[in-house]
């Protein structure tokens, strides 16, 4: 054996022992993306890439099964004792990450912390008025008018310590949007099955094994010992990876190369379709757009411009070519996995350049005008939004378009910084936070949250608000269908495509692909 041979091995033979668990008989597991979770506060976001590592360090009162129905999580039952009083009892024996027990007041303190205003999670929470300690283990949420589906909004408001928070000055969540730095940016302290162990931004975030974990003895649990979650920005890099072994699961592999990857004997493959949908969102507020070339008006305003966008754009090319067929062309603003759903709104605005420009003579820019359409810097949506530009510019949009990191894009969606904006959204089973939190008007209560546009409609706000507040279920899905065809016919947004979710990963490993896009890591096996 040469000696650069002899080195080689030896650097992976110590790689592998840094990457073991101190666990003995548990498994490592590591997983790349392109994306990072932007901090470790779990209030202060509520995207999909801090979501899915944040829900394995705190837990939620619910959480979902295999099926991804609702299933109890740290409250252990929960009951309506009328429409505006619900009571919660809390799972006994649990505890946090620093060994101190979970009790009633955590519960009481992490929902006003995730209602607060610095918080992206309180556009779900908008009904509760009060949550009350009644003993240690039991609390009554007081609602400000009924909501027949309370338990839902809880899923994914993490639990916190309060003795932890207050110790360490992180009593409010962190304002993501506004940059700032607390100890919760970079440390955490939850009751569930993984604990921080190190986290270093963009570049890999370490969990480790929570022993003390209540749920270890569910015949659902996997054997990961440690996860190491790895952003890797390039495509090819992170493919490399898989292939030579330095990673077991790529969560984001290229479109282009998912059929190549199913062929692969080292690789399974796990598809699903996205519960979320793609959108454009237009600035609806404004009087001149904050990225546009004309002056004193805000041609968004006009729905015949909605129309033209909606027109010019071949989505079905943009699935079949940019996204390799891997996705599914829709005109709805929820999936059908989304409770109230309406299949005829699936159908999109046909694609018709000539009718897109007639629509832009009668709204009175015959020459068209240029904006600026804001996009993340992950490669397919690029790609997606490069091929937008190109045919918005054909009818007479003259569409630039400016890629920026998750840091500098996310706060731009939710602070309404854009005059047109790509953006994907993963709802709940329930059609209620899609409407609140992409529809109805902002409020800084929570309504409107990743309102992009600032979208305003009074009698659609009032629609929005019925929703939650309707008991009977079948009223419940009647109200969300009228909400969702007012939105479609004004063109509040347009809905391009819903993802085909692909996994890639060893064969040595098993794992429940969710429609959310989220892996449980309580769930997933590891062979070796």
């Amino acid at each position: 054996m040469s000696l650069h041979a002899w080195l080689a091995g030896l650097l992976t033979a110590l790689t592998l022992l840094s990457a073991a668990p101190s666990s003995a008989g548990t498994a490592a597991l590591r997983v790349a993306s392109a994306f990072d979770p932007q901090t470790m506060d779990p209030h202060a976001l509520a995207l999909l890439y801090h979501s899915r590592i944040s829900t394995q360090i705190y837990e939620s009162l619910v959480n979902r099964d295999a099926q991804f129905k609702l299933e109890p999580a740290l409250a252990q039952s929960w009951q309506m004792l009328n429409p505006q009083l619900w009571r919660f009892k809390l799972r006994p024996g649990v505890v946090f990450h620093d060994g101190t027990p979970l009790g009633a007041d955590d519960v009481v303190f992490s929902i006003a912390r995730a209602q607060g205003p610095t918080s992206q999670r309180s556009f779900t929470l908008q009904a509760i008025s009060a949550v009350k300690k009644i003993d240690d283990l039991t609390l009554d949420f007081a609602l400000s008018s009924p909501d027949a589906v309370l338990p839902d909004k809880l899923l994914q408001v993490a639990i916190m310590s309060q003795a932890w928070a207050r110790a360490h000055g992180i009593e409010k969540a962190q304002d993501y949007n506004g940059k700032q730095e607390t100890f919760a940016v970079r440390n955490a302290n939850g009751t569930g099955p993984f604990k921080l162990d190190s986290y270093q931004p963009d570049v890999r975030t370490v969990l480790t094994r929570h022993d003390a974990w209540w749920g270890h003895s569910d015949p659902r649990s996997g054997n990961i010992g440690q996860a190491s979650y790895i952003s890797i920005k390039s495509d090819a890099t992170r493919l490399a990876a898989l292939a030579s072994g330095e990673v077991d699961m790529v969560m984001d592999p290229p479109f282009q190369d998912v059929e190549r990857l199913r062929q692969d004997p080292r690789l399974t493959v796990l598809s699903m379709t996205d519960i979320g949908t793609q959108y454009l969102s237009f600035d609806h507020a404004r009087n001149e757009l904050l990225h546009g070339d004309v002056k004193d008006r805000n041609p968004f305003k006009d729905k015949r411009v909605r129309q033209a966008v909606a027109h010019a754009l071949n989505v079905e090319l943009i699935v079949q070519k940019v996204l390799r067929g891997q996705a599914t062309v829709t005109g709805s603003m929820v999936s059908p996995q989304v409770d109230g759903y309406l299949p005829e709104l699936d159908k999109r605005i046909p694609y018709d350049p000539g009718r897109a420009k007639a629509l832009l003579a009668e709204a009175g820019y015959p020459q068209g005008f240029g904006v600026t359409l804001d996009c993340v810097n992950v490669a397919y949506r690029e790609a997606v939004c490069q091929a937008a530009t190109a045919m918005l510019t054909q009818v007479g949009i003259r569409a630039t378009l400016r890629s920026s990191p998750t840091n500098v894009f996310f706060p731009k969606l939710s602070g309404a910084q854009a005059s047109l904006i790509e953006f994907g959204w993963t709802p709940a089973v329930d059609a209620w936070s899609t409407l609140n939190g992409l529809l109805h008007s902002w409020d800084p209560k929570g309504g409107g949250s990743f309102n992009a546009g600032r979208y305003n409609n009074p009698a659609l706000d009032v629609l929005i608000d019925a929703v939650r507040t309707e008991p009977d279920l079948t009223r419940r899905r009647a109200r969300v269908g009228v909400a969702l065809r007012l939105a479609s016919d004004d063109i509040a947004y347009l809905p391009l495509y819903r993802r085909k979710l692909n996994w890639a990963m060893a064969k040595q490993v098993q794992a429940l692909q969710w429609p959310n896009d989220q892996m449980e890591l309580r769930w997933v096996r590891h062979s070796h």
